[in-house]
């Protein structure tokens, strides 16, 4: 099974300098990078990397065995699909979520390679959700028992990956258990939290 993971800073345009902000002593793009080129069912990582981050990355990334692609998601899918095979897998993952633990890269690729064309790690909400008027004022609770919140990475058939380059539409997606270690690192809290699942003593569960 070949498995390409590409990894993407799309979401906000902070995402490119919060990539490169230090967790226990290395990039947060350098531990999302070297937990998916230590799952052996990856076949190559890609990193997307914004114009003006591209060096920055490549630094980064030094003596680990990615590809640094500058430029968009869209151009880095191009540089990889005509050496793709029709049967492979295609994870997209968010370069904010570093420490990802591996069963649960496996279990998304997994699930592509059993049949479905798009799997994506969710969690159950746990915060009570209301609904406001235009007022700011609440006017009733949602029911959160189907609500979910969306983690990465995002696997892909071949033939999935291309229609979701622009916006990533989930509608009709598997989904499969996230991990609370998936998180994306973007606040002082967050970091904590990074700072401390870096220094922990590392398992064969975890990115």
């Amino acid at each position: 099974m070949n498995v390409v993971a590409i990894v993407t800073v799309a979401h906000h345009a902070s995402d490119g300098e919060l990539a490169l902000t230090p967790v226990h002593g290395e990039p947060l793009l350098t531990h999302t990078v070297r937990g998916l080129l230590d799952v052996p069912e990856i076949s190559s990582v890609l990193v997307a990397a914004p114009q003006r981050c591209a060096s920055s990355f490549t630094e980064a990334l030094r003596g680990l065995g990615c590809r640094v692609i500058p430029g968009s998601l869209r151009q880095a899918f191009a540089a990889v699909e005509p050496e793709l095979p029709r049967d492979s897998v295609v994870l997209l993952h968010d370069a904010l979520r570093a420490f990802v633990p591996a069963q649960t890269v496996r279990d998304v690729l997994f699930a592509v390679r059993d049949g479905a064309s798009v799997v994506v790690p969710v969690l159950p909400m746990a915060d009570t959700v209301k609904v406001t008027d235009e007022k700011s004022l609440i006017i009733g609770t949602e029911d959160r028992s189907r609500l979910r919140t969306v983690q990465t990475p995002i696997g892909f058939t071949v033939s999935a990956f291309p229609s979701s380059l622009d916006a990533v539409d989930l509608a009709g997606a598997t989904t499969i258990p996230g991990h609370p270690d998936a998180m994306r690192v973007t606040t002082d809290f967050e970091l904590s939290l990074a700072e401390a699942i870096a220094a922990a003593p590392k398992n064969e569960e975890t990115l």
